[in-house]
Formats: C-alpha cells, structure tokens, sequence
C-alpha cells in the first residue's frame, strides 16, 4: 500500500499526488462520494458527527476533492449537523480550475424536501456562488420563496426530490464533476437511482459500537451494486480507498 505524501508546506500547497490520483475522467459527468467510517461500519462517531471518526490525512483528501469537484451535494440534515459553510477558493487549485473552465470554488447544492433550513447562515450569506437548493414542486410555498431569495432553487420530482433528475440538471449547468457527502440517507437515494460512479471511502482504525448509520441508510437496492476497487492508500491506520461500479 502506498502512503500518503506528507503534509504541504502550507495550506494553500496542493498534494500533487493525491490531486493526480482522485482526478476526475475526463469529458463525461462522474459522481463520486466521499465518506468516513469506523472499522466497525459506523459512519458517525459516538456524537453524531463524522469529525470524531476524520485525522489530519482524511482532511487532506477531504480537501483535494472538494478543490477538484463543481458541485458538493448533500442533505439538509447533514448541513445542519456539520455545521457547513461556503467553499472558498484555494489558490492552490485556482489556475488548474480556470484552465478546466470551472468556477473559483464548488458550489454546493443542499437535497431537502421538507426546506427546514436556516437561510440566514453563512452557508447562503456568505457563498461565492449561490448555495443550490434540490427539492421538489410540491415543497412549501414559503420555503420556496424562502429558498429562491437566498439562494438557487432546482426542482426536481412532483411530490419528491428526484436525485436522477437533479443531478442531471446539475449537469446541464456544467456542474460535472458531481461530489457528494451524505449523508447516509442521500447517498443511499444516489445509489438507488445508479448514479453512484465512485466511492472513496475512509475507514477510520477505531471501534465505536452504538447505533449509528451504516453508509447507506434507507431502503434495501433492488440488487446490489458491484463495486470495483481502483486504488488503496494509508497513513497512521488509516485507509482511503476509491471503489467504482463494475
């Protein structure tokens, strides 16, 4: 197995090795997801969050796919839960994303049907580009209304979110280069939908027992989804694989 290069020098220092290594296909949409889990299956530690089960390499990869991809989805829940703010530009990745004709910074796109969320956070206020919001035509007027003052609104589905509708409308906006981070419950939906091209995964050397979610959370696939794996990296007991559909 291979180990990760050591830290940048600074934080605005790209790991060229792991930016070639998680570089996206060119000339086609690819989803990938990025997620954590505990050697147990837990994709949350003890407190709810994913940042007990992280360590200074998995934030490195953390960073290098956020630098490399369009757009960031993920549920509403998680938003809330991880306290997520804008993605800023990083001059690290700024002439490599210029050159590829993408914008300064990833966009995030938040999946909620219910539209309980806070538009006053930074998340909105303070976004480069604005914040997306997936939902679907039958959400609440208000929350619409809401939504489309503060941000920008995608529907996608009658009565609920479609997420093979909406990230091909992301698509068509250029946004190809698909990221998501959960959680569990919207990367269960994505892989339902087979739309889920890569997972990179990293598996935390900690045990944590309790209830938490496994990965996917929700109903069972209609048929399992074969997974390939393409790459294996570690550093300190961790490992950080990428896995793509056979």
């Amino acid at each position: 197995m291979r180990r990760l290069l050591p830290v940048p020098s600074t934080p605005d220092e790209p790991d060229v090795d792991l930016v070639e290594a998680y570089a996206y296909p060119p000339d086609r949409t690819w989803l990938r997801a990025n997620m954590v889990a505990s050697l147990d299956g837990a994709a949350q530690a003890p407190d709810g969050l994913s940042a007990g089960l992280s360590s200074p390499a998995d934030k490195r990869v953390f960073g290098v796919l956020r630098g490399l991809a369009d757009v960031i989805v993920v549920g509403a829940a998680t938003v809330r839960q991880e306290g997520y703010r804008p993605p800023r530009p990083r001059p690290a990745y700024a002439a490599a994303r210029a050159a590829a004709g993408q914008l300064p910074a990833p966009v995030i796109a938040i999946v909620s049907r219910s539209l309980a969320i806070d538009f006053t956070t930074p998340l909105f206020t303070e976004a480069v580009t604005p914040t997306i919001v997936i939902t679907c035509e039958e959400a609440q007027p208000k929350g619409l209304a809401a939504a489309a003052e503060y941000g920008d609104v995608l529907l996608a589905g009658r009565d609920r979110v479609d997420l093979g509708l909406a990230l091909d409308a992301l698509a068509a906006r250029g946004l190809t280069r698909q990221l998501t981070e959960g959680g569990p419950h919207v990367l269960a939906q994505i892989a339902a939908c087979g739309r889920l091209d890569e997972l990179c995964l990293t598996v935390s050397p900690l045990l944590t027992s309790g209830p938490a979610h496994r990965l996917l959370a929700g109903p069972a696939l209609p048929e399992a989804q074969a997974m390939r794996p393409i790459s294996i990296l570690e550093e300190n007991g961790a490992l950080f694989s990428r896995y793509v559909r056979a």
